[in-house]
């Protein structure tokens, strides 16, 4: 068994696509589905969803509160994610703790950690 896909739901979808999509089109992701309040892609059999859906409660998630803290995502090559984390800021990202980068999942992780602007986190993980 796999995953099958998860949805995350955002108060920007514009922003979201800014950040994400950028990310998701260079890690080998393609558009699967769109429609007024949401937008997935797809990798394999997996997909992951957006949506600005009007029961939203929040303007911005918290990846410390209860609830999703992060994805994380095969990057490919360590040369790979420091490509990805040099054009990130580009795109409404920032790295995440700098100062341990890119070590800190610990000395054996080769990985970053990124966060768009409006609190989504996801982890660049290198191939071993």
């Amino acid at each position: 068994m796999s995953l099958h896909h998860v949805e995350v739901w955002v108060p920007d979808l514009a922003a979201t696509e800014r950040s994400w999509g950028w990310l998701l089109t260079e890690l080998g992701w393609t558009e699967h589905q769109r429609w007024a309040a949401g937008v997935s892609w797809r990798h394999g059999t997996a997909y992951v969803v957006f949506e600005c859906s009007p029961d939203l409660t929040g303007g911005r998630h918290e990846r410390r509160a209860p609830g999703l803290n992060h994805l994380a995502l095969h990057a490919g090559s360590p040369a790979d994610v420091d490509r990805l984390v040099a054009a990130a800021g580009e795109h409404g990202w920032r790295l995440l703790f700098a100062d341990r980068h890119p070590h800190a999942g610990g000395p054996d992780s080769y990985a970053a950690y990124l966060e768009d602007e409006q609190g989504y986190e996801v982890e660049l993980v290198a191939a071993r």
